[in-house]
Parts: structure tokens; sequence; C-alpha cells
């Protein structure tokens, strides 16, 4: 198990009951000592970027729930360090944040893809060895974050495409049950 980190992927462990964070996959874009912050990657918000940003009339990109902090915040992971300025590169080629004022230049000027931007409503978070806590208890289980697990565009099979790519006994979990005492 590779230990937390920026820049890894937290898989859900097939039975982990918590409703905020059921069969998700969160990419851990800051990991401090005093703590963690990531966005899950497979939770669709129910409104569009252009609902969220009205001056974004064409923008009809998708929103995730990155977590159940700090609802009121919008963020972005993104592939285009030399469009949008000031982004902290988390992963190989995969930037968090940068210049709101380019991002929004160049969305109305449809240079962004939507395949290589990502939206996010809140984030999630981990005090200070609240995650160490969660991993030692198999809450979670890690593995390296690719372009193509982030930017997914079909989130519905982001959990299970984390797992498949685990390969391995990993593969198996993808079929088991959400309750195993329903089993």
């Amino acid at each position: 198990m590779i230990s937390a980190s920026k820049g890894i992927l937290l898989i859900a462990n097939p039975f982990l009951k918590d409703p905020n964070f059921r069969r998700t996959v969160i990419f851990i874009c800051e990991h401090i000592p005093e703590g963690t912050l990531g966005f899950v990657l497979n939770n669709q918000f129910t409104k569009t970027l252009n609902e969220l940003l009205p001056e974004l009339t064409d923008s009809k990109f998708p929103v995730y729930l990155g977590g159940p902090v700090q609802g009121d915040t919008l963020h972005f992971l993104h592939q285009y360090p030399d469009l949008i300025s000031g982004g902290e590169e988390v992963f190989e080629g995969v930037y968090w944040g940068g210049n709101f004022e380019s991002l929004l230049i160049h969305m109305k000027n449809k240079d962004i893809n939507p395949a290589k931007i990502r939206f996010f409503i809140g984030y999630s978070g981990w005090a200070e060895g609240q995650l160490e806590y969660e991993l030692n208890k198999e809450s979670w289980i890690t593995s390296t974050a690719t372009r193509k697990l982030i930017f997914n565009t079909c989130t519905a099979d982001t959990w299970k495409e984390s797992l498949i790519h685990l390969g391995g006994n990993y593969k198996m979990m993808i079929n088991f049950p959400l309750d195993p005492e329903m089993n």
C-alpha cells in the first residue's frame, strides 16, 4: 500500500459506510503535517458550471462534489499550465487551481476542453493524523494516480476502474455488495 501523499488516489473500501465517501475515489492535492486536502472525483453535482457562474453562459461543464468541507467554494484541476498561470502541479501534468481571471477568459474563448479540466464544489479534508488513522483502519485503498482516472468523463465507473487499475485481488472488489450482510 502506498502511504498518503499528494498526487495519490484514495479508493474507498467497498464496505465504507460513510455516505459522503461510499464508493468514491479521491485525488489528494495536499498532504502536509497539519492535514490533507483532496477532491472526490466521482460524485457529480446537480448543477453545471454555467448555472453556478452565469457569466459562462456556454460552459455547461459538469461540476463535482469535491467533499463535505466548505461547500460554498469552487475549485478546479486542469491540464493547462500555459493558459492558467499560478496552478500548483500536484501530479505530472495535473494542476490544482490557478489564476481564475485567466480561466474565465479562456473559458469564454472556448480554449478549454472539458476532458482536461474538472470543477469541484467543496473539498474533502482531514486534520493532522486523521487520514493515517483511517488508512490504518483500512477505510481507504491507496493507488498511484493517472490522468485518465482523474479526468475520467464516465465517472460512474471511476471507482471500479481504479480497483481494476490496481489489478490482482483488488479487481474482485468491484463485485462486492454495498452491504455484505445483505448478500
